[in-house]
């Protein structure tokens, strides 16, 4: 069952996530608004916007869900010997508008974007309210990777990410986690299977096993890394 949201109503309460369709997976509700308030109870509650062109809001919670434990981060050699290598210089929370930006343009197989003006305007508001943080890998001063997310209690939800030379997301996650974990952080949120995540070690996990967990982790206060660390 599709559930409807009223915009009118921001505090109306999210459905049950076990209630989400299976085709498509994990679909839950539509419609509702972009608020700080909605999309923090949102996140909080396991669920996630997403949609494109010519959609309403679309909000999802898909069974099962891809995480990644900081323990588990792997680092492959040759990723390895880029980090010692030091080409790349990685900033946190620097030029959070340039990334969310970069990662709304179409990729080769995409010719569409999912990050709809609005998205990007709801996004760059949870940035000034200290909600959603950026990674930002440089090359000679050139922006040319990074990735976005939200941080709420001891957990790091992930967003998107984007790369114009090779290996520059993969730093900015390697750097975000070992970052994250030196703080506290239990758990990054990568919300659906991809390989490349997969490559970085996440795994895909019963959604009641990750929304128990977010449960005794997303109310642990925790602040987003000040520093970065990649070692």
């Amino acid at each position: 069952m599709l559930f409807s949201l009223d915009e009118r109503r921001p505090g109306e309460p999210f459905p049950d996530p076990s209630l989400a369709e299976k085709d498509p997976d994990g679909l839950l509700a539509v419609g509702g608004d972009l608020t700080p308030e909605r999309i923090v109870q949102a996140y909080r509650q396991g669920i996630f916007p997403w949609y494109g062109d010519d959609q309403p809001i679309l909000w999802w919670s898909p069974d099962p869900r891809m995480v990644l434990f900081p323990d588990d981060l792997h680092v492959s050699r040759s990723l390895a010997k880029e980090l010692r290598r030091g080409r790349f210089q990685v900033t946190f929370d620097l030029a959070f508008d340039q990334v969310i930006e970069s990662c709304a343009q179409p990729r080769k197989d995409e010719p569409s974007t999912w990050l709809m003006p609005e998205m990007i305007a709801a996004y760059q508001e949870l940035h000034r309210l200290g909600i959603a943080h950026s990674v930002e890998t440089w090359h000679d001063g050139e922006l040319v990777g990074g990735l976005y997310g939200n941080a709420l209690g001891s957990v790091f939800f992930g967003e998107s990410m984007f790369s114009r030379m090779s290996n520059a997301s993969k730093v900015a996650f390697v750097c975000l986690v070992r970052s994250l974990s030196r703080t506290g952080y239990s758990l990054v949120d990568c919300q659906i299977f991809t390989p490349h995540l997969q490559s970085l070690g996440a795994g895909l996990i019963p959604r009641e096993r990750f929304l128990s967990l977010l449960n005794d982790s997303v109310n642990d206060l925790r602040r987003f890394p000040l520093e970065v660390s990649c070692a």
